[in-house]
């Protein structure tokens, strides 16, 4: 028994991870809230306590160091941390052409540094417990090119890389390392995409009924545990067949 750790758990596919897994697992959940606290204490109450949130800005580039503290503090109220779900993320919608460096930065600092500072608090444990499991959410953008989105993009797809290095480094430690693949879910990150993106993202479904944020938790439940044993260094596309 351990504790999970879910970043950006306080709306969207992150809310939809902590409700699955506080369902689905006996374990501790912790998720992580860079604003709207209120939103983050109403998932803690609704979890019968079994959530507990905790703030963390991964754009701010002056607490690099908060991923480290935050783990410390975590693993000493919760107990240790077996599982790591990068979720946080952000968007910065522009043409590469016309898009500032600030964007740019912001979208890559947050989506692929986040991640990789997370992985780097979590694994130092769980090399030396000689058990764990990451799960790296990913996006289909990072898979099909979509105009205007140039730095996610990128930044999912580096997700990619570092999930597929990264078990190679740390498998023999009984650590495991996964990505999901979401096609187009309706959350508020994605509430203003332009129509044609999203007409792109869904051009090839094959099921009509798309994807939802359970279906995606659902996907994250199943890498973080035991049945997914034999599995590393994937990338499991939930995109309702979009991809095929």
């Amino acid at each position: 028994m351990g504790t999970i750790l879910v970043t950006g758990g306080n709306r969207g596919i992150g809310r939809a991870i902590v409700e699955a897994l506080v369902a689905d697992t006996p374990d501790p959940v912790a998720f992580t809230f860079s604003s709207s606290e209120e939103t983050a204490r109403a998932v803690e109450e609704a979890s019968g306590g079994r959530a507990r949130a905790f703030h963390l800005d991964l754009l701010d580039g002056a607490d690099r160091g908060r991923p480290d503290d935050l783990v410390a503090e975590i693993e000493e109220s919760l107990g240790p941390i077996v599982g790591l779900v990068n979720n946080a993320g952000i968007r910065r919608e522009s043409l590469l052409a016309m898009m500032p460096d600030e964007d740019w930065d912001a979208v890559l600092e947050v989506n692929l540094g986040g991640a990789f500072r997370c992985c780097r608090a979590v694994l130092r444990g769980m090399m030396v417990r000689r058990r764990g499991a990451i799960v790296n959410v990913s996006s289909l953008s990072a898979l099909h090119g979509v105009a205007g989105q140039a730095a996610y993009a990128a930044s999912k797809a580096g997700l990619l890389g570092m999930t597929r290095s990264l078990a190679r480094e740390v498998g023999k430690r009984g650590v495991r390392v996964n990505a999901v693949v979401p096609g187009f879910v309706p959350t508020d990150l994605t509430a203003g995409l332009p129509d044609a993106a999203v007409q792109n993202l869904r051009a090839g479904e094959c099921l009509p009924g798309g994807v939802g944020a359970g279906s995606v938790a659902d996907a994250v439940v199943f890498l973080l545990s035991d049945r997914a044993a034999a599995i590393t260094g994937q990338a499991l596309v939930v995109d309702a067949g979009a991809s095929v």
